[in-house]
């Protein structure tokens, strides 16, 4: 989820104030577990704030970004943790991929991407480079932002180049060869902060206040989510398989 293009202020400053959301973050974090299992490669890491719960629960991962700048703060938090197996400076989208890293070939159970395909101008290489990366049987998850019409100041201090919907999400896995075998929306309360925040206050970054209301409520918005996660949410995840 970590990965953010474009303006690396807002972008750190961002990052910065979901660290500090441990309930949310651990609530992403179990709402893709049930998907990940093998030898695991996250997208995007930045900081580490999904990264720190695979790695504290003992999975077999590796990290990567675009962005230079977060790989001190990685190798500070997580560079003598033993299942760690990697670090990587990665664009998804490259068209040289095997190329440029041969060793990534085939070499993953599971690829995760949290809030990373949006910043990427060439979705469709970008899932195409997944594919290449996963073993035979292997599972790509992606979550990225949902609904056009949410589109607002905060996606574009991101670098957002656009939102989704579960069609043109499955639209862009199923071109790539993937199978799409779990889909849902996830955090339905967030659409109502988004769009006033973001839409009608034009804020540029996530008020860390409401952001520390939100984590403290996280509890009840699951519990919302129970009903909501199959017709609407801040974000779509679907689950790419490799046959």
């Amino acid at each position: 989820m970590d990965e953010i293009l474009g303006n690396s202020k807002y972008g750190t400053d961002t990052l910065e104030v979901i660290s500090e959301a441990q309930r949310f973050n651990r609530w992403m974090y179990e709402t893709i577990k049930p998907h990940c299992s093998g030898e695991i490669l996250e997208i995007g890491s930045g900081i580490g704030n999904i990264s720190q719960f695979f790695i504290n629960e003992g999975a077999q991962i590796s990290l990567s970004d675009i962005e230079n700048s977060y790989f001190p703060r990685l190798k500070e938090k997580f560079g003598e943790r033993k299942n760690l197996q990697g670090m990587f400076r990665l664009d998804l989208s490259d068209k040289n991929l095997e190329k440029n890293h041969p060793e990534m070939i085939g070499r993953f159970d599971t690829i995760f991407a949290l809030n990373v395909v949006e910043h990427i101008s060439d979705d469709e290489q970008a899932i195409k480079n997944a594919m290449k990366m996963l073993r035979k049987g292997g599972r790509v998850v992606i979550l990225v932002p949902a609904f056009q019409f949410l589109f607002n100041e905060f996606d574009e201090q991101l670098d957002h180049f656009r939102r989704y919907t579960q069609k043109s999400l499955r639209t862009l896995l199923e071109s790539s060869g993937f199978e799409v075998i779990h889909w849902q929306y996830f955090n339905f309360i967030a659409v109502f902060g988004w769009f006033i925040s973001g839409n009608i206050l034009r804020k540029k970054i996530i008020p860390g206040g409401q952001m520390r209301f939100y984590d403290a409520m996280v509890p009840f918005w699951k519990l919302l989510d129970f009903f909501t996660k199959k017709v609407v949410g801040i974000s779509v995840i679907q689950v790419g398989y490799k046959s």
